[in-house]
C-alpha cells in the first residue's frame, strides 16, 4: 500500500500549542507527515535580528519528538521560488497542509498538489 504524504512547512521556532494542533490536523490528513524546515540563515532573513530563538539542530530534535511528524527534511539556505517547487516535486506530496497568512504560502503550492488551509485558531 502506498503512503499518503502530507508536506507542511516553517520555522517552528518556539513550539507551541499551535503548532502542535496545526501537525496533528495535517496528520489526519495523511499516513506519513513531511515537515520542510527553514534553516536558521532563512529564519534570520523572514523575521531579523534575534532569530531564530532556537537553533536549527533544537528545532529538529523537537520536531523529531513529535508523534505526528514522520520526516524532517532542513530547507536550503537562501531559498528561492524554484528551491521549493524542486522539494515538491521531489516529495511527492498529495497534501499540502498550510495556515492562512504563511509567509511562505505561494513557494509551497504546486498544481498537482491538494491543498489544506487550516486557520489558526480552528483546529480542534
Amino acid at each position: 500500500m502506498k503512503l499518503k504524504k502530507v508536506l507542511v512547512g516553517g520555522c517552528f521556532d518556539i513550539l507551541h500549542v499551535g503548532h502542535i494542533k496545526f501537525l496533528k490536523k495535517a496528520k489526519s490528513f495523511g499516513d506519513y507527515l513531511i515537515v520542510l524546515l527553514e534553516s536558521d540563515e532563512n529564519i534570520k532573513k523572514l523575521k531579523g535580528k534575534g532569530k531564530p530563538i532556537f537553533s536549527l539542530k533544537e528545532r529538529i530534535t523537537v520536531l523529531k519528538a513529535i508523534k505526528y511528524v514522520d520526516k524532517v527534511i532542513v530547507v536550503p539556505k537562501n531559498p528561492t521560488h524554484e528551491t521549493y517547487l524542486k522539494l515538491i516535486k521531489k516529495i511527492k506530496p498529495n497534501v499540502v497542509a498550510i495556515t492562512e497568512g504563511d509567509i511562505l504560502q505561494k513557494h509551497k503550492l504546486s498544481k498537482n498538489t491538494n491543498l489544506i488551509r487550516q486557520n489558526w485558531l480552528g483546529l480542534n
